[in-house]
């Protein structure tokens, strides 16, 4: 990837922002599932759940979003687990999109993690706080997460930190996002709400959003480590990675494609410059 690619995938793209948020509007008020709004539900469920260890497929996620509806071959076993957090996956992503121009705080987080946890059985035959932050250790790789008792007081020193920068970036998207996955503050579910912040903070500061893809998943957790060794900048570039592919997505549902070039038409406009 060349510089311009680099300055093309950051900045041309924060320029739909706008046009993304018109359409999100418009298709959830109207609950149309043909849009980018059932798209991005689809897609953002399907891969944040998958990474997790969901065993339901695109097909399946793709089901229970437009029709309520499962089918499964009689080979496949469908966990019950995976139907509710999917679910739960949606409503979060209804209430992010009612919230993505709040400011972020533990309240807000806790109420994302609610969403996705609330129906979920098996969380609370185990006695896993729902909405609340965790109340016994957990364990990820080889990173040390925050103690129950240290949560509160390192998520409070988190957000003080990340509402007091004045222009947020993606990079401090990315600072974030592996300092949030460190503290780890809920029993589970820290990488679904982490992901759907990151999402929500992308909206809210004119940041083209992004979806981490399952087919990726070793290397997100390999820049995810990186950063958390202090190497943010692979992250970072990750993030815009999948920006580009959050663009090809959807940008023929959020273009009027008779009126204006997309960044690809005016990236091979650029390549047939000579500098």
């Amino acid at each position: 990837m060349n510089n311009n690619e680099n300055i093309f995938s950051y900045e041309k793209l924060s320029i739909y922002v706008p046009k993304l948020l018109n359409r999100f509007k418009i298709e959830y008020e109207k609950q149309d599932r043909s849009g980018v709004y059932g798209e991005t539900q689809r897609h953002l469920a399907y891969n944040s759940n998958r990474i997790e260890g969901s065993t339901l497929t695109y097909n399946q996620t793709s089901s229970l979003f437009d029709t309520k509806t499962l089918s499964s071959n009689e080979e496949q076993l469908i966990r019950s687990k995976d139907v509710e957090e999917m679910n739960g996956h949606f409503v979060m992503f209804n209430n992010m999109l009612k919230t993505y121009n709040d400011e972020l705080t533990e309240q807000l987080i806790k109420n994302y993690h609610y969403d996705l946890k609330i129906g979920v059985f098996e969380d609370k035959a185990n006695g896993y706080p729902v909405g609340e932050y965790k109340n016994r250790g957990n364990r990820v790789s080889d990173i040390a997460t925050a103690s129950p008792q240290e949560v509160p007081i390192r998520m409070k020193k988190l957000l003080e930190w990340y509402n007091n920068i004045p222009h947020k970036t993606l990079k401090d998207l990315a600072e974030f996002h592996y300092k949030y996955e460190t503290i780890h503050p809920f029993q589970d579910g820290n990488g679904r709400t982490g992901r759907i912040i990151l999402f929500k903070e992308c909206l809210k500061n004119n940041i083209f959003p992004f979806i981490v893809e399952d087919s990726k998943k070793g290397e997100y957790y390999k820049c995810l480590n990186n950063a958390q060794k202090g190497n943010v900048q692979s992250l970072v570039n990750f993030f815009k990675t999948e920006q580009q592919e959050y663009y090809k997505l959807v940008q023929d549902l959020i273009l009027d494609q008779t009126q204006e070039p997309t960044p690809t038409e005016i990236e091979e406009e650029n390549d047939d410059i000579d500098l």
